[in-house]
Order: C-alpha cells, then structure tokens, then sequence
C-alpha cells in the first residue's frame, strides 16, 4: 500500500472545535471571531487585554541553505510545537500563511508535512482566511489612487517618471514583472512603464507583519514611499490621503489566525513575506499574542539561517524588541549530500564522504548563527534512506563545531519521534544561555550594514554597487534613514548570489544591482544578483495537479 500524502494524512485528522483550541491558551469564544469550526481570529480587543502578562521561551526554527532534496524546517518547527506539549509543556506554534504562487508553482505549501502538519491543510494553502486579498487590495488601492491624483492634474507634482509603487497579485506571472499602463488615449491617462511584485513582497505585507495596532498600522501605511517629485522630494501614501482607506481594507487581516496541528496544539497563522525577497517572518502581533499566552513559542524564519534567521535577528527582533532563547538549526542528510555535490536522482544512496563535504554548509550556518549569542541544536530531520553512518556524521560534524545533532522522526511519527529535540530545546530555552546581540548598530551607515551582512554571514569578499545605488543610499541617511536596518533580497540556494554555487562559499562579490526604501516598514532593501520580486512558473507547475475529485475534495496540493 502506498503511503499516504500530506493531504490525505490532513484530511484524517480529528481537529477539535477552534474553541477548544482557543480555550487551551486562555481566549475565550468571546475573543474569536470564527471561520468555519476549525480556524479564527483573535480579537484586538483579547491581545490589548494580555499585554501585561510576562513572556515565555522563544524558539527560533531555521535550516541550512534550501535544495531540491527538501529540509522541512515547517515540518520540524509544527513537530516541536507538539514535541514539547507532548513532554508536558504549554506550547504554541507560530508559522507563515502560504502564498498561492508557491503552491501552484514548484515550492508547495507551507502548513508542514507527513505527521507533523497544522491544518486545516486545504484552507492553509489556499485562500484560508482572506488576508493576502486583503493586503493584494489595499497595496492596489495605493497604485489606483496615484494614477488617479496625476490623471486629475497632479496637484502633488509627482514626477511621473520617478512613480516607485509598484502593482502586485499573489501569483507567479513572470509576463508582469514590466509592464506599460494606461494605453489608449487620453481617457486611460498618461503611458507609464510600470511592473507588478508577487503579493508577498508588498510592503504593505511587511508593514501588516511588523504593526502592532490599526493605530500603529495606519501610521507605518502613511509612511510609505510611493513617488518622487521632480525636486526628488518624496511622495508618502498619506500625502494621497490613502492610509486610512488601506488600514479600512486591512482591519481584520491585522488579527491573527488561530488553527491546530494535527495533534491539536495551538497553532498562529498570520502573515507571509518571503524571506528571499522580504523579511521572511510571521507577524509581531501574532508571535507576541502567542508569548503572552504559552511558555515554549516556536517560530520559523523563512528559508536558510543567512536570510530568514538573520532578518528575523535584525529587522523582527530590533523593532519588535524581542530575543530568541534558542536557535533549532534544520538540516537533512539528503540537503547535505546534495551540497556535496550529489545530484537529487543519487541522493538515496549512502555516501558519508560527500556528506561530510556538504556539512560546511551546516557549520557556516552554526557559526553564523551563534555570532548572535543564541544557543543552537542541530534538528535532523530523517528521511527512510538515511544510513547511521551519515547520521553518526552529522553528529560528529555537529560536536566538532559546539552543536549538538539530534534526529528528529515527527514526518513519519508525530511528537513520539522528537520529543530528544523537545527537551533539549526546553532546556537550552531554560537556561537562560542566550545573549542575543542583533549583527550591526542602528547608527551605522546604510551600505556598511549591507557589507556587514555581507562578509559576516555570506562570507563574501566583497560588495559592489553602482555610483547611483550608494548615491541613493547617502540621500536616505540625510533624510533620516540611516538607523533603518537592511533587507537583503537573494537567492535562497547559496550564500553567494549564484544559486549554483552550494556548501559554504568564500570571497565571493554581492552586487547590489537596486535599493529600495520601504520607509513603512522600517528597513531598506538591498536587491542583489538576478533575484526576482515576481517570480515565475516552472515548466511543469503544481498547478497541473491540483484538483477536485469526485467527491468535491481537494487532490495535488502538497
């Protein structure tokens, strides 16, 4: 009998009233505003009510660079949460919503997988509770009303040529990433070369996962840079009158989504920037509503520990005024073989010699990791063809650089196959180890910060970029951003820029080819290499698979 797919293995859950899940950390039906049985939001009114309360452990999950072979850091950070209720603790779970892009591209979902999912796994995937519509529409609005304020005579002076909001849909279309708008004639408006983003790269998404109330929200959304005048003065979202009618749109995407695991521990669902092109973590509001309520929080930081744990440790935790109190650093014996060099078809076979070449990949993410004083523990995650002779080498490796390795089997067994990495989590969290110190100062200059990312965590020699592009930053620093931290947008699959390039690359060149300012949301963007702010479709996208049957259910989604 063939075994069952994540979607089937979700589907046979027996999830509990979202009341019961509510009433597990202490909110009542009151304070949940019901989508369906199985999922809710929290109410404003409940997390104002919790502020005063003290917080609990904070649990980073994070992996090493992510390849074809597959890491599960999702998978591990939902195994955990109920790896450690298992051994008795109060535990809460704080994940990203999935974009449909992914999920109709190549990447999959991102509710977890095998017996360590949240769910509903459907609903997850899919449109869940409206939040990206919520947040594609408001970021619109924007780029409408601009184009509506120049048509009727353009009272602000917008330098037409220098328009810097940009449209965005939650798909992978690369036919939008460069547009001309408004062909036609006189009553479309003027011909502007324009683009669309993947919704997820929004800063309206990132100002929405970083607010911590509508008032703060609407605030950030004023903040906005959507324009240049011909003085290359800027143009803010409130200059256009735009904020409050975006915060309207945005007032229930702001709660946070409550659902369950598959075990039926409490599980945050709330927001979703990429973390290649983004800041890559789940919304403030949610990760400190779950603090307030539960003593163990584990979170996730999207793809490898050099873009998601640092974004997570330099831009969430600076504004958010949080520190981790461990680090669970995700890798896989396959992922490792395959930063030895393995091709994704010879992966199943045994092979500790390119394991151990690929485990450079693993200890420059430990080393990294620590350079922020938070304790880690190595998770691996077992796949049926690991040999204990590549795990006894992760291990070693693991030792050699201060770590310990742990495997990990919640995929094929739930919370019984981790709860090794559930007690060690909870003492190093315990322990009070953790000296969090984000990477850089606020007062260092802006291109300083992007070297600094640069040479301590991607290892690079050095950081090139255009007169225009160190121009552009200097302007910023006069007026007043220059204590923003940097949002570096790369590849995912290297330290380098070369997404071909695996292991543990050094002396490598990061050219900055673009900087944006997303003066919202409090960061500036450093855009290197060929990275892309709207993806596209593989040649063969899920969406092929994807289905109802005849019963009405979903198939294909993974």
């Amino acid at each position: 009998m063939a075994p069952k797919t994540d979607i089937e293995i979700a589907r046979a859950a027996r999830k509990l009233p979202i009341q019961e899940i509510g009433a597990r950390l202490g909110i009542g039906a009151e304070d949940l505003v019901p989508y369906g049985h199985d999922k809710a939001k929290v109410s404003q009114r409940f997390i104002d009510s919790v502020q005063g309360r003290p917080n609990g452990r904070l649990i980073l999950v994070t992996a090493i660079n992510p390849t074809p072979a597959g890491e599960g850091k999702t998978t591990t950070t939902v195994g955990l949460g109920d790896g450690l209720a298992r051994i008795g603790k109060n535990a809460a779970i704080c994940i990203r919503e999935a974009s449909l892009g992914p999920n109709f591209g190549m990447k999959g979902g991102a509710a977890g997988g095998g017996h360590a999912q949240v769910v509903p796994m459907e609903d997850m995937n899919l449109h869940f509770t409206g939040d990206f519509h919520a947040i594609t529409s408001a970021h619109n609005l924007l780029a409408a009303m601009i184009d509506n304020h120049i048509y009727w005579g353009n009272a602000l002076d917008i330098d037409q040529r220098r328009v810097v909001w940009r449209r965005v849909m939650d798909m992978n279309d690369r036919a939008l990433r460069d547009v001309v708008t408004s062909l036609g004639g006189v009553a479309n408006g003027f011909p502007a070369q324009a683009g669309f983003d993947i919704t997820v790269a929004s800063e309206v998404m990132a100002i929405l996962c970083l607010a911590t109330s509508l008032t703060d929200l609407e605030r950030r959304l004023g903040d906005m840079i959507v324009a240049y005048r011909r003085d290359r003065t800027p143009v803010y979202a409130r200059d256009l009158k735009a904020h409050g009618a975006m915060t309207v749109l945005l007032k229930d995407a702001l709660q946070p989504n409550l659902v369950q695991t598959l075990e039926n521990t409490p599980a945050f669902v709330h927001g979703g920037p990429f973390a290649n092109i983004a800041h890559g973590c789940n919304s403030v509001t949610a990760t400190t509503t779950a603090l307030k309520l539960a003593d163990y929080v584990v979170t996730e930081a999207g793809f490898g520990a050099d873009l998601g744990a640092e974004k997570f440790m330099n831009i969430k935790c600076r504004k958010a005024g949080l520190a981790p109190d461990a680090v669970v650093l995700v890798a896989t014996v396959r992922a490792l073989k395959a930063n030895g060099g393995i091709p994704k078809e010879d992966l199943g076979a045994e092979n500790v010699e390119a394991l151990r070449t690929g485990c450079a990949n693993l200890g420059r993410h430990i080393a990294n990791l620590k350079a922020f004083g938070v304790p880690v523990v190595v998770a691996v995650n077992h796949f049926v063809t690991d040999t204990e002779a590549e795990v006894e080498a992760i291990r070693a490796y693991a030792a050699d650089q201060g770590a310990e390795a742990i495997l990990c089997r919640h995929w094929a067994q739930g919370s019984a196959g981790i709860e090794d990495l559930a007690r060690r989590v909870a003492d190093l969290a315990d322990s009070g180890a953790s000296a969090f110190t984000p990477l850089y100062p606020d007062e260092m200059p802006l291109f300083e910060k992007i070297e600094t990312i640069a040479r301590r965590i991607y290892h690079a020699g050095e950081v090139t970029a255009d007169k225009a592009v160190r121009d552009q930053l200097a302007a910023w620093e006069a007026q007043g951003y220059g204590h923003l931290p940097v949002c570096m947008a790369k590849t995912q699959y290297s330290f380098s820029t070369d997404p071909a390039l695996r292991g543990a690359p050094s002396g490598h060149v990061v050219p900055v080819r673009e900087v944006r300012l997303s003066a919202g949301a409090g960061f500036v963007v450093a855009i290197c290499g060929q990275i892309m702010t709207m993806p596209g479709l593989p040649r063969v996208p899920s969406a092929e698979s994807i289905r109802l049957n005849a019963a009405g259910l979903v198939e294909g989604l993974f």
